[in-house]
């Protein structure tokens, strides 16, 4: 229910701080064994992708990216981690997330959820496929 209109008057869009508190209240819901697995993910929310990454990427725009995932795979990683490897991050674009938002039909935090456990999926090694194929298996 949206709230009166004077409830939006000095409504703001959601800071970096404000998606912080999102993303952590989305993994904290998840399940202790994927977490566990995520302990050496470090998560960092910004306004955009970098520049190099949307055209590596080979996105039209910025706002095409939700998020992403930069790193090695666990099941890329082997035993012991490289010398000088940067540690494994997810990242979350807040103003691709809210531009999404304001054009579909679902809560804030459920986007975020879905861009975070889809990130993941990228360290647990998954393709987009692989997690389209879960998302459809699980309805």
């Amino acid at each position: 229910a949206a709230p009166e209109a004077g409830g939006w008057d000095g409504a703001k869009a959601p800071s970096i701080a404000d998606f912080e508190v999102l993303a952590q209240a989305a993994f904290d819901r998840l399940p202790d064994e994927f977490r566990a697995l995520c302990a050496d993910v470090v998560f960092n929310v910004t306004d955009f992708a970098e520049d190099d990454v949307v055209r590596e990427l080979e996105a039209e725009s910025p706002f095409d990216i939700l998020g992403l995932f930069s790193g090695v795979g666990l099941p890329q990683q082997g035993y012991a981690p490289q010398t000088g490897q940067m540690p494994n991050t997810i990242f979350l674009y807040r103003r691709p997330i809210l531009d999404y938002w304001a054009e579909n039909d679902e809560s804030l935090g459920s986007i975020v959820t879905h861009v975070l456990v889809h990130e993941i999926g990228h360290h647990f090694g998954f393709s987009d496929d692989d997690m389209e194929a879960i998302e459809q298996a699980a309805g």
